[in-house]
């Protein structure tokens, strides 16, 4: 499964509704593994983004459909990095010419 690492802010609607952002977590969590995907570690952060997750997902498409969704419930608004592993970066660099 591809890796994805997100970075989020939370919208104005998201920060006064902080008091839910709990149980939108657990509901987001759940979201994942509905549609085959799984969560390795989710973060608050303090600094430029609120909140960090490192997640996987079967294809872009699957992950990108999942954001969609979280963007239009309002709350928060995502920045998505595609992660490799070294090993998979190792593949990489052995193919090159």
């Amino acid at each position: 499964m591809a890796i994805y690492i997100t970075l989020f802010n939370l919208t104005e609607q998201g920060v006064k509704n902080i008091k839910d952002a709990p149980e939108r977590i657990e509901e987001g969590i759940k979201t994942a593994e509905s549609i085959g995907g799984k969560l390795i570690g989710f973060y608050a952060t303090m600094g430029e983004y609120d909140y960090i997750s490192i997640g996987e997902a079967p294809s872009d498409e699957v992950y990108m459909t999942f954001l969609l969704g979280l963007g239009a419930q309002g709350y928060v608004r995502t920045k998505t990095l595609k992660a490799f592993t070294h090993e998979e970066l190792g593949k990489m660099i052995a193919k090159l010419p």
